[in-house]
C-alpha cells in the first residue's frame, strides 16, 4: 500500500491510499480503528491519549491494522470524482513524528570519503520532530548558513512498539519505509568544537520526507535497494542499501536496546557518497537548486532551495 498524508483545498490534514494516481480517503475507516495493545500499554505508561486522526492513529493500531486496512482496500478503486494524487497538497507521511533516529556514515563509501574508519558500532544522533517538511515544500537557507548539504536516505517508519528487540524480529516492526533528506548546516557540524550534529540537522524544514509511506510487504528486503539523488540534474549518489555497515534489522535492534521505538517514529538510515561537503571543491546548496532523490520500490522526493 502506498499511503499519504494530505490536505485538499486548505482543510483539514487526512489520511488517503494511492490507487492508480487517485486517492481514497482513509478518515472515515480510520474512526474504527484503536491502538494495540502494546501501543495502549506505552501510552498509558506515559499519560498520554492515542491520536484522534492521522497517520499517527493509523500506525498506532499496529500490524492489524494495516492487515485490515489491506483487506478494505482490496479490490477497490477510487470513487467517481475522487482527487487526484496531483492534485492535492502533500504533507510528511508522518507529519510529526515523535522521534526521528538518524544514523551517521553508515556506508562504507561515505565513511571513506570523510576520512574516518568504519564505526563498531552505529554513529546515532538525531533531528528533531520540529524539521520535518513536507515533500515538494521549499526548504529555506537560513540566515548565515553557507554550508547547506544535503543527504538522500532511506528513512523506516516503526509500526509497534520496539524494545530490546531481536535483530532476527526486527523487521516485523516496521511499518513502512519512505525517503528523506537530512538536510545539514555543515558549519555547526564540522567548523565549530563541540561538534552540534542535532542542532546542524534540526532547523527548520531539514527534514523533507516522503512523498508517500510505502507498506513494509510491498518493499521487501530493505537491503535490497538502490539510493540515488540528483542535484539540478546532476547525479550526486547513486548506491545500493547493501552497503549499508549496519542494515535495517541491526540499527532497529541496536537502538531498541537503550531506547523504545514508538510507532510513527522515523529512522533515517544513513547516505551514501557523494554529498557536497566532501566534494572537490565543495558544493553547498545555493537558492533556486532542485533536488530529486529516489529510493528503488519506495518513491521518489523532490524539493528545491530557498533564500
Amino acid at each position: 500500500m502506498k499511503l499519504i498524508s494530505y490536505r485538499a483545498g486548505g482543510g483539514r490534514p487526512s489520511v488517503g491510499a494511492v490507487l492508480d494516481g487517485r486517492v481514497l480517503d482513509l478518515a472515515d475507516w480510520l474512526d474504527g480503528v484503536s491502538p494495540d495493545p502494546a501501543t495502549q500499554a506505552c501510552l498509558a505508561q506515559a499519560g498520554l491519549l492515542p491520536a484522534a486522526h492521522g497517520m499517527l492513529r493509523l500506525l498506532q493500531g499496529g500490524p492489524q491494522a494495516l492487515a485490515d486496512l489491506q483487506r478494505h482496500l482490496a479490490g477497490r478503486q477510487p470513487a467517481d470524482g475522487a482527487a487526484r494524487l496531483a492534485d492535492l497538497e502533500l504533507l510528511a507521511p508522518v507529519p510529526r513524528p515523535g522521534k526521528i533516529v538518524a544514523v551517521g556514515r553508515n556506508y562504507a563509501d561515505h565513511a571513506k570519503e570523510t576520512g574516518v574508519a568504519p564505526f563498531e558500532q552505529p554513529r546515532i544522533v538525531s533531528k528533531l520532530p520540529s524539521s520535518v517538511c513536507a515533500p515538494g515544500r521549499a526548504v529555506p537557507r537560513p540566515a548565515g548558513v553557507a554550508k547547506l548539504d544535503f543527504e538522500a536516505e532511506l528513512a523506516v517508519v516503526i509500526g509497534r512498539p520496539a524494545r530490546a528487540v531481536a535483530e532476527a524480529d526486527a523487521l516485523a516492526c516496521v511499518a513502512g519505509y519512505t525517503v528523506l533528506d537530512d538536510v545539514s548546516a555543515r558549519e555547526f557540524q564540522f567548523d565549530v568544537s563541540p561538534a552540534q550534529t542535532t542542532f546542524a540537522k534540526s532547523m527548520d524544514s531539514f527534514a523533507p520526507m516522503g512523498p508517500w509511506l510505502v507498506t513494509a510487504d510491498e518493499v521487501g528486503d530493505p537491503q535490497a535497494l538502490t539510493v540515488r539523488s540528483w542535484l539540478n540534474g546532476e547525479l550526486m549518489q547513486d548506491a545500493s542499501t547493501a552497503d549499508m555497515l549496519f542494515p535495517v534489522a541491526t540499527l532497529i535492534a541496536y537502538v531498541s536496546r537503550f531506547m523504545t521505538l514508538e510507532p510513527g517514529d522515523v529512522l533515517a538510515t544513513g547516505t551514501p557518497a557523494g554529498i557536497g561537503a566532501f566534494r572537490d571543491p565543495p558544493v553547498y546548496l545555493q537558492p533556486g537548486d532542485r533536488l530529486r532523490m529516489e529510493v528503488s520500490r519506495v518513491g521518489v522526493l523532490e524539493h528545491s532551495i530557498t533564500a
